[in-house]
């Protein structure tokens, strides 16, 4: 699966995108957002208050709870501000 970040979340990780293959108990965008903390500080760090992350599976906005297994692509960005 391609992981891409966006904005600080990006910037924390230090990474633009990714392919990771995921582990069988990652089903959900949240459990994601869980298995990715532990890869290291700099995901801890990006995804510490992961309730206020969004994620997209294949460009569609989904809630945490959605199952991505069956997705491309997962982006994770924070929240939106309009302006």
């Amino acid at each position: 699966m391609k992981l891409r970040y966006f904005a600080w979340v990006r910037e924390r990780i230090g990474l633009a995108e990714e392919e990771v293959e995921l582990p069988d108990d990652v089903v959900t965008a949240g459990d994601l957002i869980g298995w990715l903390k532990g890869r290291g500080d700099n995901y801890a760090h990006a995804l510490e208050q992961d309730r206020h992350i969004r994620a997209a599976a294949d460009q569609h906005h989904v809630p945490h709870d959605t199952d991505v297994r069956a997705a491309s692509e997962v982006a994770l960005f924070p929240p939106m501000t309009g302006g």
